[in-house]
C-alpha cells in the first residue's frame, strides 16, 4: 500500500514499507517508480522492503528540475529512513538508484548495511547514456500499452527471450493511458536536471564505490548491457575482492530482478548483510 511522508522542504513523497525483519531500501531507476521491483518480490526472502518514489516521479510531488539531483534525493532517502525509525537499511539500487547508493556509502555510511547495484558502477558507458539522452522526459508514440507492449522488443536492444506479458506489464507500470495517448508518470522536467547533470567534464566517481569499504557489496550486471561495461564490473570486483556477481543473459540495461541469476545473488547479499 502506497504512504506519504514529507520532507524538510515540505515535499510530499510516496513509499512502500512491508514485512519484517532486515531493512532493504529499494531506489529505483532515474524515471522508475517503486514498481520497479515488483517482479522482485516474490522471490526474496522474509525481509522488510522499503520503498520510494522519488521527487517528480510516480506519486510523488513535482519540485521542478533544479531539485532532481541525485544528492537531493539521497537525502530524500535517508530522511524517509528517519521517517521510519530505521538506523541502517541494506540498499538495492537499480541504475539511478545504484548511484543514490554509492554515494550514501561516502556521506552516510554508517546508515547502510550494504550495497547491491542493479547494472550500474563508477563508470557510466556513453552508448547508454545516449540512448537515454534519447527518451527521457519524452512522452511515446504509441497510443495504448498494447501498441507500446509490441514496439518495446524493437526498441530495447540487447534484450532476448522476453515473454509478450513481459513487455505489456512495463508498458502498464511505466505509462498512464490518457485521451491523448500514453504518458510518461514523471515531471518532463527531469529531462533538464538529467542533461545538466553530464554537462562539463566527467566526475571520477570511483572513490564512490572504494566508500563501500566494510559493506557487503553486490553487482548484478545485464550481460549486454550498454550503460555497464564488463570492464568497469572486472574492476569493481578488483578493487571490492568478495564483491557477489551476476551476469544475466538476454539482458541490457536494466535485468528484471526476477531472472534466477538475479536472485541467487540477491538472496546471497542479504544473507551476507543479515
Amino acid at each position: 500500500m502506497t504512504q506519504f511522508f514529507t520532507t524538510s522542504d515540505g515535499t510530499r513523497l510516496a513509499f512502500s514499507d512491508q514485512g519484517a525483519g532486515l531493512p532493504l531500501l529499494c531506489l529505483p531507476g532515474l524515471i522508475r517508480t517503486m514498481a520497479d521491483f515488483d517482479y522482485l518480490i516474490p522471490h526474496l526472502p522474509l525481509l522488510r522492503l522499503i520503498r520510494m518514489d522519488y521527487r517528480g516521479r510516480g506519486a510523488s510531488q513535482w519540485t521542478g528540475a533544479a531539485s532532481y539531483t541525485v544528492p537531493q534525493e539521497g537525502k530524500d532517502a535517508l530522511e524517509l529512513l528517519d521517517h521510519l525509525g530505521v538506523a541502517k537499511a541494506a540498499i538495492l539500487g537499480t541504475s539511478r538508484g545504484g548511484l543514490i547508493g554509492m554515494m550514501l556509502a561516502a556521506v552516510a555510511h554508517d546508515r547502510l548495511l550494504g550495497l547491491c547495484l542493479n547494472d550500474v558502477g563508477p563508470e557510466i558507458h556513453r552508448p547508454g547514456l545516449e540512448r537515454i539522452f534519447d527518451y527521457v522526459g519524452r512522452n511515446p508514440a504509441a497510443r495504448t500499452h498494447a501498441e507500446l507492449a509490441a514496439r518495446l522488443p524493437r526498441n530495447m536492444p540487447g534484450f532476448a527471450n522476453v515473454p509478450d506479458s513481459r513487455w505489456l506489464d512495463e508498458a502498464v507500470k511505466h505509462y498512464t493511458k490518457t485521451p491523448d495517448g500514453l504518458q510518461i508518470t514523471y515531471d518532463p522536467a527531469l529531462r533538464q536536471a538529467f542533461l545538466a547533470a553530464f554537462e562539463g567534464p566527467a566526475v571520477d566517481l570511483w572513490p564512490l564505490w572504494e566508500a563501500t569499504a566494510g559493506l557487503p557489496v553486490a553487482l548484478i550486471r545485464g550481460a549486454n548491457s550498454d550503460l555497464l561495461t564488463q570492464a568497469c564490473a572486472d574492476e569493481m570486483a578488483r578493487r571490492r575482492p568478495g564483491m557477489i556477481f551476476a551476469s544475466v543473459p538476454d539482458r541490457a540495461h536494466i535485468p528484471f530482478l526476477d531472472e534466477p541469476e538475479a536472485v541467487a545473488a540477491l538472496r546471497a547479499f542479504v544473507a551476507a548483510c543479515a
